[in-house]
Order: structure tokens, then sequence, then C-alpha cells
């Protein structure tokens, strides 16, 4: 007799391999399929095997993130009520990264907006910000208040398992929603066939030749989305000081630019930044960066960085971004304390500019490093978590008869 695999629900706005925390859903929710039946509930999927698994597409919503996301909340719990109640599918687990629902079993914690929030200070201040950028500033004020107030709920609900990217995050949750029992945390992992220094080596030439970078250009990378959290301001600045080395940075992802652009033109920088689409194959941009920049003001753990670090990238980071764990300050790149210290950052950018050997010894060493960690050893640890999540929830269902006597 066949046994029933059990039945995971993914929740998840969008699953893709384009965007760090989509791209980590994707590639756990992969190493799972030979043991669950898996269910996703979400918008937009991308990069999936559609035929091991089921989709219950649910409509996107048209306006802003906000609205959207709001719809996405409410429409997650409808879609599985309806499954649940009319087609019989009694999921035995639900997953999701962040605050996406309310009876998660698993929750991935990807970031603490209670954190992100009280680091991010005046830039979400109105007197700070040009009255073209106020909407803009509305919008995600409640949009990040919202996110606090769900956190508030789900992160001390003693139901939901939090899995951590990072250990930086632990503190974050205590400081914020009060002491909670060790989490376990999974250094998210990289698919090593994508991303190595051979692959960088071999489209090196034709990634720089497409996007015009001159072979003297030294190009420094930046990739991801929300770039205020990436720590991009701080980056402009320090850019600004370097005008007498041939850099040029590179901004790859999603979000709006006009925040920068005034900044940019004041600086004097507009020649030396590019704002760039995310790609698929973000590797592209990884063959054509000597160096990849990622000051974060709060990542619980960005997985750019670590890619950068398997293709043979120096990477310079803060504390503040969990990527940090798994570094060794000034061995396989700088790890720096304060994520405002545009001195500090223009400094590195400075050594390795100037400093073609470092750079090959850092991006050497960090490539070493990054084989550590793999999406396959992630399976196995996820595997054991929800394995953890079914004992205990069996456990529960299976109460004991108390006779009185």
């Amino acid at each position: 007799m066949t046994r029933r695999r059990p039945i995971l629900a993914v929740v998840s706005p969008f699953i893709d391999k384009s965007h760090g925390t989509e791209r980590q859903v994707a590639e756990w929710t992969s190493q799972l399929l030979d043991d669950f039946e898996v269910h996703l509930y979400c918008q937009h999927v991308e990069d999936m095997d559609l035929e091991k698994l089921q989709w219950h597409r649910i409509p996107m919503f048209p306006g802003p993130h906000l609205v959207n996301f709001t719809w996405f909340f409410v429409a997650n719990h409808l879609w599985r009520w309806w499954d649940r109640t009319f087609r019989g599918i009694s999921h035995d687990l639900v997953y999701t990264p962040g605050t996406n629902c309310l009876d998660a079993d698993a929750i991935s914690v990807h970031i603490v907006f209670a954190e992100f929030l009280r680091q991010m200070g005046s830039e979400l201040d109105f007197s700070q910000n040009s009255i073209l950028s106020w909407p803009w500033l509305v919008h995600r004020r409640i949009y990040y208040q919202l996110i606090v107030y769900l956190e508030r709920r789900l992160y001390i609900d003693p139901r939901a398992q939090l899995v951590l990217y990072a250990r930086k995050t632990e503190n974050d949750l205590n400081r914020f929603y009060g002491p909670h029992e060790p989490l376990p945390v999974l250094y998210i992992g990289v698919d090593h066939n994508a991303f190595n220094p051979q692959m960088r080596a071999a489209r090196r030439s034709e990634a720089r030749r497409e996007l015009g970078l001159a072979e003297e250009t030294i190009a420094l990378l930046l990739v991801g989305n929300d770039w205020r959290k990436k720590g991009l301001f701080t980056l402009l600045d320090a850019l600004a000081m370097l005008a007498d080395l041939p850099t040029v940075l590179l901004v790859a992802g999603n979000d709006e630019t006009h925040s920068y652009q005034s900044i940019i033109k004041k600086l004097g920088i507009s020649e030396r930044v590019r704002f760039l689409p995310t790609r698929s194959d973000v590797a592209y941009y990884y063959a054509a960066a000597d160096i990849y920049t990622g000051p974060s003001v709060e990542d619980t753990f960005a997985l750019p960085p670590e890619e950068a670090m398997a293709c043979g990238l120096p990477v310079i980071t803060t504390v503040t971004n969990g990527t940090s764990e798994i570094m060794t300050d000034r061995v396989d790149g700088f790890v720096l304390d304060d994520s405002s210290d545009v001195q500090e950052l223009a400094l590195r950018i400075r050594q390795l500019c100037e400093n073609a050997e470092l750079r090959r010894l850092m991006g050497d060493a960090a490539a070493q490093t990054a084989k550590k960690y793999t999406w396959e050893n992630n399976g196995h640890q996820f595997r054991a978590i929800f394995a953890g999540i079914l004992r205990r929830k069996e456990s529960s269902r299976a109460t004991p008869i108390h006779q009185e006597r």
C-alpha cells in the first residue's frame, strides 16, 4: 500500500528565481516535491515544474502594492477554504515566507520590518523628502505599518514555527516581540551549477561588451529590490567620493528610480550609475562585475551577495545583512559595522579598485566559502523541520482519555 504524501500549501504572492525571497521559496519547494504533495497559492509562478505540483492561481488586483498585498492576504485564505470545503484538499502543512497568512505552520522570516523601520529613520520623513515623493512615502509608510502589525500578531503565535535565514534575526525578534525559544537557522543555498567562477570567466567579455563597459572600467554591482533597504543612498554618496577612479555602478532590480535621480544629478555621477532591469539569468550581471557592493540597511539574508561570492566576486556588505554571518571580514570580503558610514564604504571600495590582486584573493576565498551552502542541504533541513511540525500536530490530535476513579 502506497503511503500518502503529506499535503503542503505554499502561500506566497509570487514565486520565481529572479528575486531573492521568491527564489528561496522556489528552490526550497523544489527540494520537497518527492516528500510532499505541493500546492502553490500564488498570483504568479515562474521557474517551477508545474507538472509536479498544483498551482492555485490567485488573480492580481490592479493598483498599488499595498492594495494588491491586502487583496492577496484575504484571497489566499478564501481560496484554501474553498479547496478544503468543496474540493476535499486538506492541507497537512501551510508554509509562507513572511506575513502572508494567519494560519501558517511554518514561517520563514526574511526581514523584521519593525527593525527595518527603526533603521530607516528620517528617510520616511515627509520633511526630509521632495513633495513629489510624498505619494510614494504615504504608500510605503502605510504598507510598512501594516506589515509590522501582522508581525506582532504572527511572530508571537506559538503554533507557528519560525525559520530564520540568519542568527541576527533572532535578536530583532526578541527585541520587538519578546523572547523566543532558540529557532532553526537555514543559511540559504546557492545553485553552484549556475553561479561559479568558471561561468563568470566564460561570460565576462560578452556581458561587459553588451553593457558597454570598457576594459579599464571597474564595475560595482548591486542587485535587489527596495534599494533603500539595500543601502543605495549610502552607495551613491560613496561613489561620489571616488571620482578619480574608473568606476561604474550597476543597479539591477525592480524599484522606482525617481527618489535617486535628483541625488545622482546633485552628486554629479549621472554618467557613472546605470539602472538595469531584472533578469532571470542574474549571473549575467555577476559576470560583468568586478565588486559586489551591498551596504544593506536591513537584510535578513540577501541572496545576491552570496551568489556573487559563488561567482568569485569580492563582496562588501554590512553586519545588518545576515549574509555577513557566513563571511569572514577582510578574507572573502569586507563587512562594515555601520550601513550609513559613507567614508568607510568608499575606503573599502577604493582598496579593492586599486588592488587587482586583493580582488582576486578575496574573490577566490569568497567562492570557497559559498561552496558550503547548497539548496540540497536546505532541503534536508526543511524536511526535518516539517517532520517535527507534523509530529507535534499528530501528537496534539491524539488527546489521551482520562477516566475518573
